[in-house]
């Protein structure tokens, strides 16, 4: 074969050659598949080896010869090569070729030939009778089901992609020749060679004979798969199974399938059942290694799931999978990501364990559960003046987030569900709430302990809720040690925002004692002061209502910041060593037995230090040869370490600042 417009060979087609070795005559033909910018531009061509030369024999009516036996050996099509193996009869024939003066030379070339994944062999295409399936009349009805809406995917461009698909379709070849599968129902007759396709096995061939054998192939794997949905619940018979589960809300697949699964699973549906098999489709990502590679055995950068499970937990796995999950958007996964969260395990373990601790009053009585049976929260009227600020913004806080969490999964938004209840669950719950229930729970009167248990169980049980569908496991571990709360989490109400108060005036006065705490805590930490240490502190502020509220509060602040005295006189702050900066308000802190001057040259030869290795980076990046010749990636680092120097140059200098030396 020729490529028509190739001018070195215009006038060829429709001559004969002979094919060497085996001294057969072959027409020249031309058809526009042949590239003639790869070597000769004339290529042999093997209508019963090769799918594209196949396709081409179809197109000029060519001689399908097969050359192959089954076993990779060569047939009797082969000539004098017949019964070698084939990788003998190639350097046998490439010998016999160079003896004949058929060889111009030989040359080394990249090939697409396909391999086996699990062995590496080379693929030999072979021609033999297979099965097929007609699509269009199946594929009509599946197009039309999700152009109608009957089936949507999410996110809905994924309908592009079955179209194109759907609307192209070929013929489908359903056997295979495997050991395992749904043999294919088709049996022939050895007397007069009769194929019988049936459901139920036959007894006899119409011409009499009862010599009757089975073909020995299987069902394609995606055939069988596409009867799932229907197949498993006792189809062909009407089951109570497939009245409930017949069509089911929504399937969870990776787009890398919509063709060979989700497409089939529609059209069998269709076809058998008369519905479609689900209304939605939710397209996943692909999970990929932490350079964005898809992971495959070939490549060797498989996480395996069995490998983590062992290291970090399953319940770690599963919410870093699901934290990081965008609707058809790939995951890049690292160990460090799942390490994270599997401190986030332990740190729901070990909250669960404080307020357990903390839920007896000392002779078996526990106390009450805000929680009724409808997962409601109950009144907290019952509990008086022993409700407190943080017990209303807490309660408050978790209303917002099983709102956000229900909107979110109901968009199948798992990422976003499953940071807002990692920011509640640690960065609210267990930061801020079970640090100020402490006191209550160790030093309150009784109205006071049970008001703080009852909030803090009623928050504890609502977060096992909403996390168990991310982490089963450590939840329902943590569900069967409270006391009252039933057979098991997977069967308890989902938590519903419409019972909590939201309280905003609970949380705008908790946000401005949030900054305040954060930041005089911040400023403890850098200059190394430790916890057990009290210290005096000054509160300036032009802001009458923060004022008041930090003046309500001012024992929360006395706890977390580890505060003696705290006095609100602005004259008064002669001697102050210390400086954080709030919403509205400013603290300074007395560190009377600190040796401020120290510190301040402390923190300056950091600074000169920083500066200096700040300077020679700068002076590496304003060089043009260095920023046009170094590779990309030397490059980028360079201006991420740049960036990282002056975080730190600017955070060194607040600090002295913070510490204002003879002010």
């Amino acid at each position: 074969a020729v490529n028509p417009s190739d001018e070195r060979y215009k006038g060829e087609e429709g001559k004969i050659v002979i094919l060497p070795l085996v001294e057969k005559p072959i027409p020249v033909i031309a058809d526009d598949y042949v590239n003639p910018d790869f070597g000769t531009g004339a290529v042999k061509v093997t209508p019963a080896h090769d799918p594209n030369d196949f396709d081409i024999g179809l197109r000029h009516n060519l001689e399908q010869v097969n050359i192959l036996n089954p076993d990779g050996t060569i047939g009797e099509n082969g000539g004098s090569y017949q019964g070698m193996d084939r990788y003998e009869a190639r350097e046998a024939i490439v010998r016999d070729l160079r003896e004949r003066g058929f060889l111009e030379k030989v040359e080394d070339y990249e090939h697409a030939v396909g391999h086996c994944y699990r062995c590496g062999t080379e693929i030999e295409p072979y021609l033999t009778t297979q099965w097929f399936v007609k699509m269009e009349p199946l594929a009509k009805p599946a197009i039309e089901a999700v152009r109608s809406g009957k089936t949507t995917f999410i996110p809905r461009r994924w309908e592009k992609i079955y179209f194109e698909w759907m609307e192209n379709i070929k013929d489908w070849c359903i056997s295979r020749q495997l050991w395992w599968g749904h043999r294919i129902p088709v049996w022939y007759c050895e007397e007069c060679g009769k194929v019988i396709v049936s459901i139920d096995e036959p007894r006899r061939c119409s011409c009499g004979s009862r010599n009757l054998w089975q073909d020995p192939d299987v069902l394609d794997t995606w055939f069988s798969s596409g009867l799932w949905p229907f197949s498993t619940m006792g189809w062909p018979e009407k089951t109570d199974l497939l009245e409930v589960f017949y069509p089911t809300s929504v399937l969870v697949t990776a787009f890398d399938i919509i063709f060979f699964w989700v497409a089939r699973m529609i059209m069998m549906g269709l076809r058998f059942m008369g519905d479609v098999p689900f209304r939605e489709v939710l397209v996943t990502a692909l999970v990929r290694d932490y350079e964005g590679k898809k992971m495959s055995k070939s490549s060797g950068n498989v996480i395996d799931p069995i490998d983590v499970i062992e290291k970090y937990g399953t319940d770690a796995l599963r919410f870093s999978l699901a934290s990081i999950a965008h609707p058809g958007r790939d995951i890049n996964l690292s160990e460090e990501k799942i390490e994270g969260n599997r401190n986030f395990v332990n740190k729901i373990w070990n909250a669960s364990r404080l307020v357990l601790m903390n839920l007896g009053d000392g002779d078996g009585e526990f106390s009450p559960r805000l929680y009724d049976d409808d997962s409601r929260p109950a009144a907290l009227e019952e509990l008086g003046e022993g409700i407190e600020l943080c017990d209303r913004w807490i309660l408050s806080r978790i209303s917002r987030t099983i709102s956000e969490v229900n909107e979110a999964m109901e968009s199948y938004e798992f990422s976003i569900a499953g940071k807002a209840l990692h920011q509640f669950f640690w960065g609210e719950f267990c930061d801020w709430y079970l640090e100020l229930a402490k006191r209550r729970f160790y030093q309150g009167n009784q109205l006071e302990r049970k008001a703080a248990q009852a909030v803090a169980s009623c928050v504890l049980e609502c977060s096992l809720r909403l996390l168990h569908p991310f982490m089963p496991f450590i939840t329902e571990e943590i569900w069967q040690k409270i006391p009252g709360t039933g057979e098991s989490i997977m069967v308890s109400s989902w938590p519903r925002s419409d019972g909590f108060p939201v309280d905003p005036q609970a949380e705008a006065e908790m946000s401005v004692i949030q900054p305040l705490v954060t930041g005089i805590r911040s400023a403890r930490s850098e200059h190394g002061i430790p916890p057990s240490e009290k210290l005096d502190a000054v509160f300036v502020s032009s802001d009458k209502e923060a004022e008041k509220i930090l003046v309500g509060n001012q024992s929360y602040i006395e706890s977390l910041c580890g505060l003696s005295r705290i006095t609100y006189d602005a004259t008064a702050l002669e001697g102050y060593t210390l400086r954080a900066v709030g919403i509205g308000v400013q603290a300074y802190l007395f560190v009377p037995q600190a040796d401020i001057g120290g510190e301040v040259e402390r923190l300056e030869r950091k600074l000169k230090k920083i500066t200096e290795e700040l300077a020679k980076c700068q002076n590496k990046l304003s060089n043009e040869q260095f920023v046009k010749n170094a590779p990309a990636e030397v490059v980028e680092k360079e201006k991420e370490k740049e960036m990282e120097l002056l975080q730190r140059k600017e955070k060194l200098e607040a600090q002295i600042e913070s510490l204002k030396p003879g002010f």
